[in-house]
């Protein structure tokens, strides 16, 4: 729609708003408009009197693919239900004396365009509104959303048929791994093996660390559970052995490696949980670990005493602020 050429030739303009102004608010003015627009951003000022605006750069007009925005309001260049809610925002801004940030949903030449407005009053009269398309954005979170959602509903589907298949066969449902009466038996045999063979193992304690946010209801739990289950099925050989401990802790046991090695590959297991999507309602919730490392016969030489020294080492891992590896002290006589 054109614009009345007699309304728009008295409209304020920039020059007049600046001309009200000292020399140093001119040229912040002037060079805020010249620096926003290569990052992104695309500016408007309207005189609050009339809605009219009095500047625009380049890359608002293209925005709104209009020749000429100066003189124009935005019921001239937008639908009428749009304009309320522009209003409302603008109204907002000069009332609060603040810099405000809106998210609009236009409909631009036919075309739906999601607009995020950073909002301040100039003086009493004017008001600098800052555009910025994120069309292409919400495009992106919303295929990124449907994407963590079908992860979620796979991962649910795994989980499922698992337990299935493991259902009577003495794992732990939630992780799938072995219960703790299984795990001592494994550890007591290695330790008489080793004993016998003179060689050395490592026993992991590994905790969930709790969630930043602080306390998560029990299905989200649930899912970091099933989670770390998943990471260490996929990490451990024939010859190992993991298990469910409690609630949040899990044992490993690594048949003959020493301290050291042992420590290297609990550091990429803890990366690798670290960087696993655990999602739940399209959400990736994270999964971060600590870890505690002891050895036989290095650390301890008994099932008590290595399994004292490897929870010793996690609770000193997550008293340091958790998702790290800590390895238990080797004692000296």
């Amino acid at each position: 729609m054109e614009a009345d050429s007699s309304t728009s030739s008295k409209a304020p303009t920039l020059e007049a708003w600046l001309e009200e102004h000292g020399e140093l608010e001119r040229a912040c003015a002037t060079g805020l408009l010249s620096l926003v627009e290569p990052f992104g951003g695309f500016v408007g000022i309207k005189a609050v009197g009339t809605g009219r605006y009095v500047f625009a750069s380049a890359g608002l007009a293209a925005l709104f693919e209009c020749a000429e925005i100066v003189g124009r309001t935005d019921a001239e260049l937008l639908k009428a239900e749009e304009t309320s809610g522009l209003r409302r925002a603008e109204q907002t801004a000069m009332a609060q004396r603040t810099v405000l940030i809106n998210e609009h949903r236009l409909d631009v030449r036919g075309r739906k365009r999601e607009f995020s407005v950073t909002r301040c009053a100039l003086g009493e009269g004017y008001l600098l509104a800052v555009w910025q398309d994120r069309t292409e954005d919400k495009l992106r979170e919303g295929q990124l959303q449907r994407a963590l959602t079908q992860i979620e509903e796979l991962q649910a589907q795994l989980e499922s048929l698992r337990r299935e298949m493991e259902s009577g066969s003495g794992r732990d449902e939630v992780s799938g791994l072995y219960l703790r009466a299984q795990f001592d038996d494994s550890l007591r045999r290695e330790i008489d093996l080793s004993q016998r063979e003179h060689r050395e193992f490592a026993l992991v304690i590994i905790a969930l660390d709790p969630p930043p946010q602080g306390a998560v209801d029990e299905a989200v739990e649930q899912r970091m559970l099933e989670g770390l289950g998943r990471m260490l099925r996929a990490n451990t050989r024939a010859m190992d052995a993991a298990c469910r401990v409690d609630a949040r802790h899990f044992a490993l046991l690594l048949s003959g490696v020493g301290l050291a090695t042992a420590h290297a590959r609990m550091e990429q297991l803890r990366r690798q949980c670290n960087a696993q999507l655990v999602v739940f309602h399209g959400v990736d919730v994270g999964l971060s670990v600590s870890m505690g490392v002891s050895s036989f016969p290095h650390t301890a030489s008994g099932h008590a005493e290595l399994m004292q020294a490897s929870e010793s080492a996690v609770a000193e891992a997550q008293r340091r602020g958790g998702n790290q590896v800590v390895l238990a002290p080797i004692p000296f006589a």
